[in-house]
């Protein structure tokens, strides 16, 4: 373990919380491996195994591939292993990986908020349609994610990714995961500060540093200096949210320790004003301390959130300035959070003049052939560029005022709707059990299909509301602040056989309003009964509202029968 890990790091000016037991927590003097994949990082670096890849792995094929690479540092490139194909969700927490394996992989590639050329977008697809079989899903942390990926194809791939300026590097593991940045930065009209320079210098300075390959497990990033707050900083482990300070203008508040997975907790806002300059410097110590003093005992409290939880938002500053920057940050009143979160979809308006377009795939499933002629369209119109969003989205930037028409008609052609439906708009899904291991029910198929028959039943919704449809507890699709969300496990139906379905949360937030949604106990739903019962809450909630009322606070005050679907009302009209 390097001495820079620790260079100013115990000064004793500041007084340590310590936990009950033994946490595992390196500047507290316990740095011995507590579990096994702390183990595997000490024995070698994660990020060692790019050339192992690169010289072993890709010329002698699938089976030369050490175990301990395989299931762990692999994460560290962007590379899983896919689920084997048939079988059931049943068997995902009883079946060692090893069973649960294919021989393919899937492989996620980050943007972090970059602004993609059309050159980059055409060469995004065609690693979808020359090595992955035409997948290409768009996720919610502004990834493309592949399946089908031989080891043997990972080398070209990586080659295709450098010559545009893209990589995989630590966009799984535990590391500093891919970053969520504004879809609109230095273009939109209201935005208060464009965060873009930050973000860039954070990669270039930490993105495969080995000081910071090797915190006790995933490390989540969200930066805007947009007013919607348009990144979900309440559910990132460090988020960069943009105010304005009255005598030092544009900068960013630093909110700590959210998250979601089994133990949803929002992220704590410190109050504070960071100019742009010194963000990668707050980053890096708020990095530092979760390497540091995070928890590595149990993989399960081993994310910033537990710290914070622990210490209070006040003890985290205090460690933060003292130990890790050395200096006393500005306060300032945290900014105010929007209603809603904007996600960009339509027509909006730019500062310069031109305009941007969201566009939306249904769940964020696209294919390679889908982003080759995306890339195309953005030549023949001009597009400047395109952006990724944390909703499984497309912003594309600087387009003329006068291709609009004619752009739009082109995206509707190739399937990505820049005048969507509410419910393709407000819907997400984690990939599920067509690829993860850790999945227990479908996603990607079911919310297509559940998003074409509420079309069909509700075609001029006037409201949105969000569908998120995750295929376990994970929580990958952000399920607990959904309007509605769906939580897959395995349930009964009516004549008492175990079938796919979903635990349901209803009423979840992100923004003024944020909360975890409402559960009804012991309420599952279906998945074959799954249409049928949003249609009724759906259709509960737009009898039942006053005026003006969200689907969020309706769900709040609604009556259990509504929210169940034991009852529907009469429509109204």
């Amino acid at each position: 373990m390097s001495d820079l890990r620790f260079q100013a790091k115990k000064a004793q000016a500041t007084e340590i919380p310590r936990p009950r037991r033994a946490e595992g927590q390196w500047a507290l003097g316990y740095t011995e491996p507590l579990n096994k994949n702390e183990q595997s990082k000490k024995d070698d670096d994660p990020l060692n195994v790019r050339a192992r890849i690169v010289h072993i792995y890709s010329k002698r094929g699938f089976d030369s591939i050490d175990p301990a690479d395989l299931r762990g540092r692999f994460r560290w490139m962007g590379l899983y292993t896919q689920r084997k194909p048939g079988i059931d969700g049943g068997k995902t927490g009883s079946l060692p990986e090893e069973e649960l394996d294919d021989r393919y992989f899937m492989l996620r590639v980050r943007s972090d908020g970059k602004l993609l050329s059309a050159d980059a977008v055409r060469a995004l697809g065609s690693i979808g349609v020359d090595y992955a079989r035409d997948t290409a899903d768009v996720t919610d942390r502004e990834n493309i994610q592949y399946h089908w990926i031989r080891i043997e194809d990972v080398p070209a791939i990586w080659d295709r990714l450098d010559e545009v300026g893209m990589h995989s590097l630590e966009a799984c593991g535990d590391s500093p995961r891919p970053f969520l940045g504004s879809p609109v930065a230095g273009v939109a009209a209201d935005e208060i500060i464009d965060g873009t320079p930050a973000l860039e210098e954070i990669e270039r300075r930490y993105i495969g540093n080995p000081e910071f390959s090797n915190f006790p497990r995933k490390f989540k990033t969200a930066l805007t200096g947009h007013p919607s707050h348009d990144v979900s900083p309440e559910t990132n482990d460090v988020a960069f949210v943009g105010t304005v300070h009255p005598e030092h203008g544009p900068g960013f508040d630093v909110w700590v320790g959210g998250g979601l997975s089994t133990n949803p907790m929002l992220a704590q806002k410190l109050g504070v004003w960071v100019p742009l300059a010194d963000v990668p410097d707050v980053w890096s110590a708020v990095a530092g301390i979760f390497r540091d003093y995070g928890y590595r005992r149990l993989r399960s409290r081993a994310r910033l959130k537990f710290l914070v939880a622990d210490w209070g938002v006040e003890k985290f500053r205090e460690v933060l300035e003292n130990e890790y920057l050395g200096r006393t940050l500005v306060s300032l009143d945290s900014p105010g959070s929007p209603v809603g979160h904007r996600d960009h979809i339509g027509v909006h308006q730019q500062k310069d003049g031109n305009v941007y377009i969201g566009v939306a795939p249904t769940a964020g499933r696209v294919s390679g052939s889908i982003l080759v002629a995306l890339a195309d369209l953005m030549d023949r119109h001009g597009v400047a560029g395109a952006r990724l969003t944390p909703y499984q989205k497309i912003v594309l930037i600087g387009v003329a005022p006068e291709r609009v028409d004619a752009l739009l008609d082109g995206l509707d052609a190739i399937g990505l709707s820049g005048r969507p439906s509410q419910w393709r708009r407000n819907t997400m899904a984690c990939t599920g059990i067509e690829f993860c291991k850790l999945a227990i029910v479908d996603t990607k198929n079911r919310a297509r299909d559940l998003v074409a028959e509420l079309e069909r039943r509700f075609p001029e919704l006037d409201v949105p509301i969000s569908v998120n449809v995750n295929g376990c507890p994970n929580a990958c699709a952000r399920t607990q602040v959904a309007d509605i969300g769906l939580k897959g496990q395995l349930v009964l139906d009516e004549d008492g056989n175990q079938v796919e379905g979903f635990q349901v949360h209803l009423g979840g937030a992100t923004g003024l309003h944020a909360n975890f949604g409402r559960k009804l106990r012991a309420h599952k739903v279906t998945s074959a009964g799954l249409d049928d019962y949003v249609t009724s809450v759906v259709t509960n909630f737009l009898t039942d509202r006053a005026e003006g009322e969200t689907f969020t606070t309706w769900a709040a005050r609604a009556d259990d029968d509504l929210l169940r679907g034991d009852k529907t009302l009469e429509p109204i009209g």
